[in-house]
């Protein structure tokens, strides 16, 4: 049995429990942490939760805040317990915090010759490019060796390493705080959406699918994508996971490597009200498909990456984990802690819900994206108190202005369906859009 989450009345309730007893902003932003279920992710595995960096919750309500207000304008206002999304993978799949390791168990900090680096080993490629990560002829799961010679490594050698072998690598705060979780990429034309907005989810694993399942929830019509011979990763991990994110979605899996697929998805694209895709620049690139050409001619394009499209990052991978340490969502200490499971996907996921509900009631098309790494620089907020935590009649507890709040364990939404199979649409969707 699943959970239920916190109902909208329920935050409601909590934040006049919290004016009326009068806490501070710091006391409120802990109340929400500890309420989420992420805050149980987050700290040694022998040890309390850890209550750094609480303002996330408050964040998060915010962006489920914005993605009600923004859907309503053209669908049904998607009402979501923003905090509460933070550990829904951890809450289906039986995860547990882990400290200096990702609650998944991929992502570690490792010791270097001047602090940490966040270094995230997902793929059996990851572990086969240790070896030249180290520039050294060890067996890549000798990892006492391995870590020896991360050791004597700078954390700058250990990222642009990482960065050149197609690792998934960062250091704390390389993204400074920005004003905003979105940029605006470039403006197309003058445009409005159609009644029900065509949406086509080019993404995969986490942050991209959930933002289209909070589309679909709003009223969109959403067609997955997946390359032929290239699922979503997803779909190998907790079933109920990839359910909760995918179900109510059109399927299709388009062969990218053919004249035919090339211009299905072309045809798609431009049919399309918006384009929601997560790969790095070069693989458009390969396809001949330029997000601001795409935008003049009518169909919006919001790019989640894990850096960014443009600059020094613009190729450069990354995973939810490693993503939230570069924008400074990190546990401080020797060695550092991971907060939360990947939180920069499930944060990034609803801002881009967001983000992208906007764009759909929008007068105009544009090219719009939000890195994992921004969005996590923007959600981290000041530091909060850490002296709140107490453990009593089994349970821990933020002990807040008289009150205490119980640290919740993660929770999910409750699951519609199972998620369609790859292609499950595919006939239907070429007779309709003519390939």
């Amino acid at each position: 049995m699943l959970a239920k989450p916190v109902s909208p009345k329920s935050l409601a309730r909590l934040r006049s429990l919290a004016v009326a007893d009068g806490m501070t902003t710091d006391e409120m932003s802990i109340a929400w942490w500890a309420g989420s279920g992420a805050m149980a992710l987050t700290g040694r595995p022998d040890g309390p939760p850890n209550v750094a960096p609480a303002a996330i919750a408050a964040s998060a309500s915010a962006a489920a805040s914005d993605l009600a207000a923004m859907t309503s304008r053209w669908g049904r206002g998607v009402v979501v317990d923003g905090p509460a999304l933070l550990g829904e993978r951890a809450a289906l799949s039986g995860f547990s915090r882990q400290g200096s390791t990702s609650v998944g168990g991929a992502c570690r900090f490792v010791k270097t010759a001047d602090g940490h680096v966040a270094l995230n080993l997902a793929r059996p490629e990851d572990v086969a490019s240790l070896p030249a990560l180290v520039e050294a002829d060890l067996n890549p799961d000798d990892w006492p060796s391995i870590a020896a010679r991360l050791a004597v490594m700078s954390s700058a050698v250990v990222v642009e390493r990482s960065v050149m072998l197609g690792l998934a690598a960062s250091t704390t705060g390389d993204v400074q705080s920005p004003v905003s979780p979105a940029h605006e990429l470039s403006r197309g034309i003058a445009w409005k959406a159609s009644r029900r907005p065509l949406v086509i989810d080019m993404t995969s694993l986490w942050a991209g699918p959930l933002a289209g399942s909070l589309l679909a929830l709003g009223g969109a019509r959403v067609i997955k994508v997946e390359g032929k011979g290239r699922p979503d990763g997803a779909r190998c991990g907790p079933a109920p996971f990839f359910d909760l994110l995918n179900y109510g979605k059109e399927m299709i899996e388009i062969d990218f490597d053919s004249a035919v697929g090339r211009d299905l998805l072309v045809a798609l694209v431009t049919k399309a009200d918006l384009v929601i895709e997560g790969s790095r620049p070069r693989v458009m690139n390969r396809l001949d498909i330029d997000p601001a050409d795409v935008a003049n001619g009518g169909t919006s394009w919001l790019s989640i990456t894990a850096h960014g499209r443009e600059g020094h990052d613009a190729n450069r991978i990354g995973f939810g984990d490693d993503a939230a340490v570069a924008g400074g969502l990190v546990v401080p200490g020797e060695p550092p802690m991971f907060v939360a499971d990947a939180v920069a996907d499930p944060l990034t996921g609803l801002v881009a819900a967001g983000v992208a509900a906007e764009m759909l009631g929008a007068d105009h098309t544009a090219v719009v994206e939000t890195p994992l790494a921004r969005v996590a620089a923007w959600a981290r907020g000041p530091e909060v108190r850490a002296d709140v935590i107490e453990f009593a009649s089994g349970r821990w507890a933020a002990k807040l202005a008289d009150e205490r709040v119980v640290v919740a364990p993660p929770r999910s939404r409750p699951i519609a369906g199972p998620a369609a199979t790859t292609d499950a649409d595919g006939a239907s969707l070429r007779r309709e859009f003519g390939a």
